[in-house]
C-alpha cells in the first residue's frame, strides 16, 4: 500500500511539473544581460522543466528504471494531451519526443552509475537528458530540415548574432536551443541539493537490480 501511494505520488509530481511547464513556456523572461534581451532566448517554463529530472531519478532511486519509466509515460501522456491542446502538431510532436527520449536517457544513465558517488548518477543523467531534450525539441519543432512535421517557422529560421551578441550568425531558434540548454544545466545542478537532501529519506533499491 505504501509503495502504491509513493508511486502515485511521484506520477502527481511528475505531472505538475510538466503542467506548470506548459504553462510557464507562455512567459518570457523580462530584462537583459550583457545586451541579451532575454525574452528573446527564455521562458519561465526553461526553469521549472528539469525538476522533471529530479522527480525521475528519486524514483528511480527508490524503484528502479521499469517504475521510472511508468512515471515516464505517465508524463510523456500528460505532456502530448496538453501539447495538442495549446500547441500546433509541429510542436506537439517534437515536445512529446524530447520529453520521452530525454527522460529515457536519464534514467539509461543513472541505472548504470547509480552504485558511484552519490551526486555522479543524478548530474550525469540530466546532463546526458537535457541535452538530448533540448536538440530533439528544438530541431524537431524548428529546423527547416524537419518540415516533415509541419509548417516551418520563418521567424525562427531568421538567421541573427548568436545569442544576440556574437558575431557569428545562426538561425535564431539556435539561440533559443542555447539559452534553455544553459539555463537546463544550471537547475541540474541546483537540484543535486534537494536530490542530496532527500537520499537519508528515500532508501535505494538493490544495486544489482535492473
Amino acid at each position: 500500500m505504501l509503495t502504491n501511494r509513493t508511486f502515485l505520488l511521484y506520477v502527481v509530481l511528475m505531472t505538475l511539473v510538466v503542467v506548470a511547464s506548459n504553462v510557464l513556456v507562455q512567459y518570457p523572461l523580462p530584462g537583459s544581460i550583457a545586451g541579451m534581451q532575454l525574452g528573446d532566448l527564455l521562458t519561465w517554463g526553461a526553469f521549472s522543466y528539469p525538476i522533471a529530472f529530479l522527480v525521475t531519478d528519486l524514483t528511480n532511486r527508490q524503484f528502479g528504471p521499469r517504475t521510472a519509466r511508468k512515471v515516464v509515460i505517465a508524463g510523456f501522456a500528460v505532456a502530448i494531451a496538453l501539447s495538442v491542446l495549446v500547441a500546433t502538431p509541429r510542436i506537439a510532436i517534437a515536445s512529446g519526443s524530447a520529453f520521452l527520449l530525454g527522460q529515457l536517457l536519464d534514467i539509461s544513465v543513472f541505472n548504470r552509475l547509480r552504485a558511484q558517488s552519490w551526486w555522479r548518477a543524478p548530474l550525469l543523467g540530466s546532463l546526458f537528458g537535457s541535452f538530448l531534450d533540448t536538440a530533439i525539441f528544438f530541431s524537431f519543432a524548428f529546423a527547416a530540415f524537419f518540415v516533415v512535421f509541419g509548417p516551418n517557422d520563418p521567424f525562427a529560421l531568421e538567421s541573427t548574432p548568436i545569442l544576440g551578441v556574437m558575431t557569428a550568425e545562426a538561425p535564431r531558434w539556435i539561440s533559443w536551443a542555447l539559452g534553455d540548454l544553459s539555463v537546463k544545466i544550471i537547475v541540474g545542478l541546483v537540484m543535486l541539493l534537494p536530490y542530496g537532501a532527500l537520499m537519508n529519506v528515500i532508501k535505494p533499491m538493490p544495486v544489482k537490480a535492473s
